[in-house]
């Protein structure tokens, strides 16, 4: 039997959920499919040994009163709901190099940020204060940064260069490589990457930054609690496996790996972008949009470690580590030489519930190119699917633990002492999972030369089909939840998405 909505969404993460939410809020029958067992996409977390890891969400910005994802949050009523902890305010982000023991801090609040970071560059003061002004002025010439922005930017800010912005405001090449520092949240190739999506992702860090106290998984479980309030159906373990279309060319209903068709008016795409043309099928979509996406470059992939400690073996420290060989490597992190992996790492620490000065685990991430896991790119494994690699994978990763293990010892002495027990995961851990072509972190690489050649429109060449996520604008939690509002004004008109944000605006 088939069942009939208003609206389908295929896929929960982050974009999926919130578009749904905002089209269930305004009456309309919605139901989101998920093929894993677990909702969320990069929200989802894992737990071992009866603690939380994270996989994707390590920290959020612009959550204070006021902020734009506190608002858009406020919008979607998780706001009240979420247990967060405000990270060390004098330095949420702290990047180091090679043998220097100083952690240069990204401070919260544009005041503080160029204090903390002149104690260490007294003669930059004016360079940082310029820094600031510029990133604000980018931020605000994006529509909906603002939650209820102007119609439409500037295109000429998409075509600033980071490398040649950041060599614009300061010619110290150390404070260049501080201000980088943090483009691991953009998987950093910064000598290509639009200034814009350096300023979009640093500033929301800068006005605030928090952690989720139980991981990114309690955003997708308030979002889900709030559909089911509205009506909503939500389901997993159902893989759409195909498009049905009548002889118009409308997409009529979309068929499950189980069986099982779903009928609906309008439909939503929140999965990988190649997955998506697949399934409407190439003969139906333009030449120059298919040989267009077809030819953007994945952003690179990662390896990370979970770290189990032993209790009260490791202080716990309350913002994220980013630390490079060098401080030329920040430029073009995500390239590597195989041999001196990693050149690169994050690391963050999750307290102890019952001694909180305490850490009971880590997180220790790298970038990873797909080529590194190619062998075994014809296995699949996940929770809702589970098949094993194989030895040789397995010692892959461990050797890879090992090298993990060896850059933090240099910076964490006694590390290795501190470890009760080790999980990891690898770019196929993420290619499965989460379906990113290559297990890609983010989506595809920007370039300031090109930047249309890499954007989206949520509408697509089938009238009743939309897309979002992170393929479409921009990657990231504040990015994904403005581009599913975007996705929504598509369907229910701009007019009422700005004037619900509106009343919401003026009410608090």
């Amino acid at each position: 039997m088939k069942k009939a909505y208003d609206i389908l969404v295929i896929g929960s993460g982050l974009g999926g959920l919130v578009s749904a939410l905002i089209l269930a809020k305004e009456g309309l029958k919605v139901c989101v499919l998920e093929k894993n067992n677990q909702y969320g996409g990069n929200l989802q977390t894992f737990s071992r040994n009866k603690l939380i890891f994270d996989t994707g969400v390590h920290y959020l910005g612009g959550l204070s009163k006021g902020q734009n994802l506190n608002q858009f949050f406020s919008y979607l009523e998780i706001m009240d709901d979420l247990e967060l902890q405000l990270m060390d305010e004098d330095g949420y982000d702290r990047i180091s190099f090679g043998d220097d023991e100083i952690e240069y801090p990204h401070a919260q609040g544009y005041q503080n940020f160029v204090e903390q970071l002149s104690k260490y560059f007294p003669e930059e003061k004016e360079n940082l204060e310029n820094y600031c002004e510029e990133i604000q002025y980018v931020c605000s010439q994006f529509p909906r940064y603002h939650v209820v922005g102007k119609d439409s930017y500037n295109e000429e800010i998409l075509h600033l260069n980071t490398k040649r912005f950041i060599e614009s405001v300061t010619q110290n090449k150390k404070l260049q490589s501080v201000l980088l520092g943090s483009n691991f949240l953009y998987a950093g190739d910064s000598e290509n990457v639009p200034f814009y999506v350096h300023a979009l992702t640093v500033n929301s860090y800068i006005q605030s930054a928090y952690k989720c106290v139980k991981g990114g998984s309690q955003i997708s479980k308030l979002l889900i609690r709030k559909l089911r309030e509205y009506g909503a159906e939500v389901h997993k373990h159902s893989e759409v496996s195909e498009f049905v279309f009548n002889e118009n060319n409308t997409l009529t209903s979309v068929k499950t790996k189980a069986g099982k068709e779903y009928e609906a008016k309008q439909f939503i795409s929140n999965i990988e972008i190649r997955s998506t043309i697949k399934l409407i099928g190439e003969e139906r979509l333009k030449k120059s949009f298919l040989n267009r996406v077809l030819s953007w470059k994945p952003v690179s992939s990662c390896f990370s470690i979970y770290l189990v400690l032993k209790p009260h073996s490791l202080p716990n420290f309350n913002y994220n580590r980013y630390h490079y060989s060098s401080e030329d490597q920040v430029w073009n992190a995500s390239q590597y030489q195989k041999e001196s992996w990693p050149e690169t790492y994050m690391l963050s620490s999750t307290p102890s519930k019952h001694h909180p000065e305490f850490a009971e685990s880590l997180t220790a991430i790298s970038y990873m190119d797909f080529d590194e896991v190619k062998e075994w790119e014809n296995t699949f494994n996940t929770v809702a699917d589970e098949h094993e690699r194989g030895e040789a994978y397995e010692r892959f990763k461990l050797e890879k633990t090992e090298k993990m293990l060896d850059a933090l010892e240099k910076k964490i002495p006694n590390i290795r002492h501190a470890v009760k027990t080790l999980y990891t995961s690898s770019p196929l851990s993420y290619r499965d999972y989460i379906g990113n072509f290559e297990g890609n972190m983010y989506g595809y690489m920007k370039s300031s030369e090109n930047p249309l050649k890499t954007m989206v429109s949520p509408r697509t060449k089938i009238d009743n089909l939309f897309l979002t996520g992170q393929s479409v604008n921009m990657h990231g939690i504040l990015g994904v939840t403005i581009g599913a509002f975007n996705t929504c004004a598509e369907i229910i008109g701009k007019e009422t998405i700005d004037m619900r944000l509106t009343q919401m605006i003026n009410k608090n």
